[in-house]
């Protein structure tokens, strides 16, 4: 089965990241899809601290049939330390919005990248000036800026000051503390695959550990010496052979963010920890259409480098998506697993 791989580039000009033209992304603001029925406040607040999540990625990802022409999934998480747990993804959100060819919205003639971008298609809803989500709330001085929240009306104030009731006033920027920084992903449909099996496990591990001394397997240049140990080590344990198993699979490509193979499996990075294990044997059915869900694609650890946020870890975020991809009005959430490179913490 044919694998897609995504690797993050950095876009001269941010403007042909918009929703005109169907991006995929890393950070930054969500470029929206359905541009009515926005996800309402709610549906991106931390269950657990009540802050707003932060855009993480998007993968546009249209399927072949009448109502998926357009198709991106979303991915949002909680940055709060306090929120995130081994092994579960509790403080994430997916959402998964489509559209057919012909809607209110696009044109159904494909967006030309000859000269300079056009701008955004606009939403039919305000969005917030600071993280660019659904934005119920105005500035009660200007009342032309809008916000999601008080929480960012006041960490965007120190910028949004500068022009508050000045016609015109730009409030571009976008503060780093609430969006991560911004690249394209760009999708390979032909990757270079890791498969030489002349090669034994010895000489791959000093592949890896070269690569991993100058900086290319992102996050995984973190892991302690006693993970290293573990992970790396001359023994014969199911972890040992699993990693060995990811570190074959993407040394070849090891600037990789994305591993995009819907239907397939994804790469674990470890033996699956037993709560992972039950959220896969009770993957929950589609909330619209109540049929099965099944895998879409997963965001490596590499990503990490790229987000300058320390608190954040993990090894592998896989996400499961609807079968059919079934029709749908706005956003429906769907599913992601979440397995760290840390063993399972007994509560």
């Amino acid at each position: 089965m044919e694998i897609d791989l995504g690797f993050a580039e950095k876009s001269d000009d941010s403007a042909w990241l918009t929703n005109r033209y169907f991006p995929s992304k890393l950070g930054g603001q969500p470029a929206w899809l359905e541009l009515e029925a926005l996800p309402p406040t709610s549906q991106l607040q931390c269950s657990k601290c009540q802050s707003f999540k932060s855009f993480l990625v998007q993968l546009y990802a249209p399927f072949d049939d009448d109502f998926n022409f357009h198709r991106s999934i979303y991915v949002f998480l909680c940055r709060n330390p306090e929120c995130q747990k081994a092994q579960s993804a509790g403080n994430f959100t997916v959402l998964r919005s489509q559209l057919p060819r012909k809607n209110k919205f696009f044109s159904e003639e494909e967006p030309s990248d000859v000269g300079d971008p056009l701008p955004a298609v606009p939403c039919l809803k305000k969005l917030c000036a600071a993280c660019g989500c659904y934005a119920p709330h105005a500035c009660s001085k200007c009342k032309a800026i809008h916000y999601c929240s008080s929480e960012h009306q006041r960490a965007h104030w120190a910028q949004h000051k500068l022009s508050c009731g000045t016609p015109g006033g730009s409030t571009a920027q976008h503060l780093t503390q609430i969006v991560f920084p911004e690249y394209e992903i760009v999708m390979d449909s032909n990757p270079i695959e890791s498969g030489d099996d002349n090669k034994d496990d010895e000489a791959r591990l000093a592949e890896f550990q070269e690569m991993e001394a100058s900086g290319q397997t992102g996050d995984l240049s973190n892991v302690s010496e006693a993970e290293m140990d573990k992970y790396f080590g001359n023994t014969t344990a199911d972890d040992d052979k699993t990693f060995r198993q990811f570190k074959k699979q993407t040394a070849a490509e090891p600037d990789q963010i994305v591993r995009y193979k819907r239907g397939g499996q994804p790469v674990w990075i470890t033996n699956i920890a037993k709560t992972v294990e039950d959220q896969l044997k009770q993957l929950p059915n589609c909330t619209v259409c109540g049929g099965s869900r099944q895998f879409e694609f997963q965001i490596m650890p590499q990503t990490l480098t790229l987000l300058k946020d320390d608190s954040l870890d993990w090894g592998v975020l896989a996400v499961y998506t609807c079968a059919k991809s079934c029709p749908i009005e706005g956003y429906v959430e769907e599913l992601l697993i979440k397995q760290d490179i840390v063993a399972e913490i007994e509560s």
